[in-house]
């Protein structure tokens, strides 16, 4: 998985690309605890990420409850695979989608 960090003062967008599974999530955890203090609007863009499994669901969740706290976080470009993951699983719920 590539991971694409974007920062412009207290906004960070982490565009990801490829699959975001067991072997990649903790790539991706360590990214956001090193790059989420002082930031208040989080996006992440899965226009090229082609898989989610349950570990990145796991990461997902970790982001938005400490961005719940400190800002807010969106999640943008998802396709039709990665929403129905989301539609199932109810992180529809959870997470704002645009």
């Amino acid at each position: 998985m590539k991971i694409s960090k974007t920062e412009n003062g207290s906004s960070l967008c982490l565009a990801l690309e490829g699959r975001l599974d067991t072997n990649t999530a903790p790539e991706l955890e360590n990214t956001l605890k090193n790059s989420i203090d002082g930031i208040t609007e989080l996006t992440i863009d899965m226009q090229s990420l082609d898989y989610l499994s349950s570990a990145g669901l796991r990461v997902l969740l970790g982001a938005q409850k400490t961005m719940n706290k400190q800002g807010q976080m969106q999640v943008t470009h998802v396709n039709d695979t990665i929403m129905e993951i989301f539609e199932v699983t109810g992180f529809v719920d959870i997470l704002t989608i645009k």
